[in-house]
């Protein structure tokens, strides 16, 4: 049997309702430009996830005890933990405020394990009265020496392509970078292009949010792998940084900067 490399349309179904009463009220205003190092989680700027699940195929209830800042590196980490309906416990934040075209960049070390997923992405869905449009980088812990990019317009996905991480994502921090614009979606991994769409068909149109999450599953093996769970494990991310269109590069190491 082939192994598939798409998101089932499971999670894309939990996405659209997953989200609680609480994550409804975040400010819906237009984000700017801006650098995240993370010295400290800003509450007015990152919602934090806790205490629920996207669906039946995520074994792990997310916990604001798996999210972390340690020297300046914020910190997901998956375990084995009872929470809420499930035996593990796993991390992730989103921004509260939602971006448009620009280009987005994430320096990141991943998780390691079969079932594991190490995500960098942006969303926007049903929850949000909108859409479900997202652009995605996922590193599958079943094979860290890959990471997969997709989007999805309107929740219409199939646009899944595995690229190469030289080293593995998993063993060294990496930096992954997407430029969105109205007619072209560009996704960079260690400042090297990787992916290139031009089809406007293919490329979402609606402000979104930035997520990291670290999450594992029992059911989706074809995607992710057979879960086999090793003890605790950690994705890492040292920075976020977020270009307007137009705008100068806000670090010496962006993307914006080889670019413009």
């Amino acid at each position: 049997m082939t192994q598939s490399i798409s998101k089932p349309l499971a999670i894309l179904a939990a996405l659209s309702v997953g989200l609680p009463a609480a994550a409804l009220a975040q400010d819906a205003k237009a984000g700017t430009s801006f650098v995240e190092n993370f010295d400290k989680i800003d509450r007015k700027i990152w919602y934090v996830s806790d205490g629920w699940d996207n669906g039946a195929h995520q074994n792990c209830t997310w916990s604001k005890k798996q999210v972390a800042i340690q020297d300046g590196v914020l910190e997901l980490t998956f375990e084995q933990r009872k929470a809420g309906k499930r035996d593990y416990a796993c991390g992730e934040i989103q921004t509260r405020k939602r971006f448009g075209y620009g280009t987005y960049e994430a320096r990141i070390k991943t998780a390691e394990g079969s079932g594991l997923n190490s995500a960098f992405f942006t969303y926007i869905g049903p929850t949000d009265k909108k859409p479900h449009d997202e652009i995605d980088f996922e590193v599958l812990g079943k094979d860290s020496g890959k990471v997969q990019v997709n989007q999805y317009i309107s929740a219409k996905g199939g646009n899944e392509k595995l690229v190469d991480v030289a080293g593995g994502a998993n063993a060294a921090f990496n930096d992954y970078a997407f430029v969105w614009e109205k007619d072209r979606l560009r996704y960079y991994v260690n400042g090297t292009l990787v992916q290139d769409i031009t089809d406007p068909a293919k490329i979402p149109v609606n402000d979104q949010k930035i997520f990291f999450s670290l999450w594992g599953t029992d059911t989706l093996s074809d995607w992710m792998g057979k879960f086999d769970y090793q003890g605790p494990a950690k994705m890492q991310v040292d920075r976020v940084a977020y270009t307007a269109p137009g705008e100068k590069c806000k670090f010496p190491e962006s993307i914006t900067c080889a670019l413009n």
